[in-house]
């Protein structure tokens, strides 16, 4: 296992996360302030890749750089506000869930042996049969 490397691609795919999110909290924002720029936004995001974040800032600069600025503020004011729970939230949500699903494994695999145990036939105590003299 390389745990550098998951970090590193965990780090990235956060930073494209805090990206999408940032353009939705703009876009929210611009539809009350600026409909036809929240429109253009909306429309602009749906066509480019904003997965990856850093390649959707670089196409944006070409047609708004204003907006690649606004983006860059949220963004980085969001990771300011979450980065510092994350890594608590992460490690109870996944011990939370690592438990749920045991307690699911274990009910069906006592429901299965419950199920195979009762269609095994029943064993019943008779006495042997005497032969005939």
């Amino acid at each position: 296992m390389y745990p550098k490397k998951v970090a590193q691609d965990t780090a990235k795919i956060l930073q494209s996360y805090l990206t999408y999110q940032a353009v939705r909290t703009i876009i929210e924002q611009l539809s009350e302030t600026n409909p036809t720029q929240a429109i253009w936004l909306s429309q602009y995001s749906s066509t480019n890749k904003i997965q990856d974040g850093e390649a959707y800032l670089d196409g944006l600069m070409s047609e708004n750089k204003e907006l690649v600025l606004r983006i860059m503020t949220v963004r980085e004011h969001l990771a300011e506000q979450v980065l510092e729970f994350l890594p608590e939230m992460v490690k109870t949500g996944i011990s939370q869930a690592n438990i749920e699903h045991r307690r699911h494994l274990l009910e069906r695999l006592t429901q299965t042996q419950t199920e195979s145990s009762s269609v095994q036939p029943e064993s019943r105590l008779e006495e042997p049969e005497t032969p005939p003299d």
